[in-house]
C-alpha cells in the first residue's frame, strides 16, 4: 500500500500449510506458497506472460474480431472480458478467507449491457485453496455470461524434479479428440488428443499453436506434478470445460477450468447464441468453482 492510500491493494490468507495473496485488481490470485514459502504460482514474468491467475468474465477466450454483439448493440470486448482488469471491492476478510465483489457500473454497461454482481471467495483449509464464484443477474432480462479460471502453476514445481518429468494426469481416460485454437478462436477441425490414456506428458511443442481445449472432458479432477515428487490436484466439479496452456520455454503451465469458451471461428452472432454461454434468468445466480490441493510433504 503506497503512501496516501486508504485501502490495501491485496489481501493475504493462509493456514499453516498453504498461503495465498489476492490482488484487488481483477480479484486475481497472485501468490500461492507451501508451508515453507515455496512458490507454486507463476510470477508474472513479462518476458512470457504477465498474468498469474486471472478470472475470466463475462467471456472466456476471444470473440470474433473482438466484438461483442447484444441485440443491436456492438461493442469492443478483449479476450477473456473485463473482470481481470477491474478493481474489486473487499466485502469480507479473515485469516483464512477473502470475499471480493464487482458490480455493474457505467463502464461495464457501455460494453456489456447487463446488471450483474460478481463475487469470488478464496478460502484456505489445510492444504487446499477453494475458489468459489457466484454471478448474480440483477436485471430484468436473461443475461448471457461465461466464467473461467486461469491459474498458472510453476513448471517445474519447486520439489526437485526436472521440467521434462512433469505431467498432468486426468481422473479418467479422455479418448476423444480435442479442440484447437486459431487466432484465439475455436478451430472448426478437431485436434488429435495428445493424452496416453489418462496421462498428458508436458512438453513445449504441445503449445506451439496455443491452448489445448477439452470441451467435454470426462474428468472433474487432474493431478499435476512429477512422479515421486509432491503434486497438485485441481478439482473443477462445476466447470464443464478445461483448457491447458503454456508458451514454449515458459516456466508455467495453466490448468484452466471453464464454463464457456472462445467463439468458434465461424461464429459472429449475438452473445446469447454463442456456444458455451450460460443464460442466467433475472433474479437468479450461477455458481462456479475450483480448488487446488497440495499433497502432504514426505516424511522421509
Amino acid at each position: 500500500m503506497s503512501a496516501g492510500d486508504t485501502k490495501p491493494s491485496s489481501f493475504s490468507i493462509g493456514s499453516g500449510d498453504l498461503s495465498a495473496e489476492i490482488n484487488m485488481l481483477g480479484a486475481e490470485l497472485i501468490r500461492l506458497q507451501d508451508e515453507q514459502g515455496r512458490d507454486l504460482l507463476w510470477d508474472g514474468d513479462p518476458a512470457f506472460w504477465t498474468g498469474r491467475s486471472p478470472l475470466l468474465f463475462p467471456i472466456v477466450g476471444r470473440l470474433k474480431n473482438d466484438v461483442l454483439r447484444v441485440g443491436e448493440m456492438s461493442s469492443p470486448m478483449k479476450q477473456h472480458g473485463f473482470a481481470r482488469i477491474s478493481t474489486f471491492e473487499c466485502v469480507g476478510h479473515d485469516q483464512t478467507s477473502c470475499r471480493l465483489r464487482l458490480d455493474a457500473s457505467g463502464d461495464t454497461r457501455a460494453i456489456y449491457p447487463f446488471e450483474f454482481r460478481f463475487e469470488v471467495t478464496y478460502t484456505i483449509i489445510a492444504r487446499t485453496l477453494e475458489i468459489a464464484v457466484s454471478v448474480h443477474n440483477l436485471g430484468t432480462g436473461v443475461m448471457p455470461a461465461a466464467m473461467g479460471f486461469h491459474p498458472a502453476f510453476r513448471w517445474p514445481l519447486p520439489y526437485g524434479a526436472d521440467r521434462a518429468d512433469h505431467a498432468i494426469v486426468f481422473e479418467r481416460d479422455e479418448p476423444h479428440a480435442i479442440s484447437g485454437v486459431v487466432g484465439g478462436l475455436l478451430a472448426r477441425a478437431p485436434k488429435p488428443n495428445p493424452l496416453q490414456g489418462k496421462l498428458l506428458a508436458l512438453r513445449d511443442d504441445l503449445f506451439a499453436e496455443d491452448a489445448l481445449v477439452f470441451l467435454s472432458p470426462e474428468s472433474r479432477m487432474v493431478r499435476y506434478g512429477a512422479a515421486g515428487h509432491r503434486s497438485i490436484d485441481v478439482r473443477f466439479p462445476l466447470m464443464p470445460e478445461l483448457g491447458i496452456w503454456s508458451k514454449p520455454g515458459a516456466g508455467f503451465v495453466c490448468i484452466e477450468p471453464w464454463h464457456g469458451y472462445a467463439s468458434p471461428e465461424d461464429f459472429d452472432g449475438d452473445l446469447a447464441q454463442k456456444p458455451g454461454m450460460v443464460l442466467i434468468e433475472p433474479g437468479h445466480e450461477q455458481r462456479f468453482g475450483m480448488s487446488v490441493t497440495l499433497d502432504a510433504p514426505t516424511t522421509a
